[in-house]
């Protein structure tokens, strides 16, 4: 992955223990993407240093033995929330694309999520994203395992996506991945927030198995590449600097006065089903 110059300036201010001035970059022209045209934005770590996922986590549960079972009957008690907001909410929680991303952890943190309210914070979400995503892959790509919706031939929250996802690994879920990771670094962000975000990070994984694209087993999976991939995050001088500036933003909008956004009563209302 390239460095940029002014991630190189803060990476010689960490190995110099010089005080560094110049908050990170927000601007996406300047991290670069993924991919041309895909949206996904570079993370912070070169892929070589992410977390090894099929080190982290153990293989998914075979065929007839008790996890599997339970994975099975995890999948059946979602049916009863198809076309409920539960259900309408998964959908939502399935869209990793900023701007919409940005805004899934707003009612949870308290105050909005977005490129012009909070700069430092989105882009360290974009960045995060994208490393916890992709760290799930060596595992994900190694065990191909089957997704529920195609073992069942039932219907998702997101049809359009099915054809995409019949092709990709179950195992470990890489939006669960996300979400957690987004409420691990959100909490250390704003502490007093924590059974918010932590609760929301939870039901952001909980999401895929109501959505039918993910086991149960694989969303557990994920959240412990989360936390590994956090953690190996921490090491980073930029992600660091963006940490304490995107902190900044949220001491700032968290003291002002703000009224709850209405969307936040049914967001509330939904996760309460």
């Amino acid at each position: 992955m390239r460095t940029h110059p002014i991630n190189a300036a803060l990476l010689a201010c960490s190995l110099l223990g010089a005080a560094c001035t110049t908050p990170p970059t927000t601007s996406p022209e300047a991290v670069g993407e993924i991919r041309a045209g895909s949206g996904i934005l570079n993370g912070y770590l070169p892929r070589t240093e992410l977390p090894d996922s099929l080190a982290l986590v153990a293989p998914p549960p075979a065929a007839g033995t008790p996890q599997a079972l339970a994975d099975e009957n995890a999948f059946r008690n979602t049916v009863a929330l198809r076309n409920s907001p539960r259900w309408n909410l998964a959908a939502r929680d399935a869209v990793l694309k900023f701007p919409q991303a940005a805004d899934t952890f707003s009612c949870a943190l308290g105050m909005p999520i977005s490129a012009q309210d909070t700069p430092q914070l989105t882009m360290l979400l974009r960045r995060t994203l994208t490393d916890a995503g992709l760290a799930t892959y060596r595992a994900k790509d190694h065990y191909k395992r089957t997704r529920p919706f195609v073992a069942f031939s039932e219907p998702t929250c997101t049809p359009a996506e099915e054809a995409m996802l019949a092709k990709d690994g179950s195992y470990p879920s890489g939006h669960s991945a996300v979400g957690w990771a987004f409420a691990l670094v959100l909490t250390e962000i704003a502490p007093q927030r924590a059974n918010a975000l932590l609760g929301r990070g939870y039901a952001y994984g909980q999401s895929r198995v109501i959505c039918g694209v993910h086991w149960q087993s694989d969303v557990e999976a994920g959240r412990v590449v989360a936390a590994a991939t956090v953690a190996r995050l921490h090491a980073d001088p930029v992600f660091r600097a963006q940490l304490d500036a995107a902190r900044e933003e949220v001491t700032r909008g968290l003291s002002r006065s703000t009224s709850p956004q209405a969307s936040c009563a049914a967001e509330a209302a939904a996760l309460a089903r």
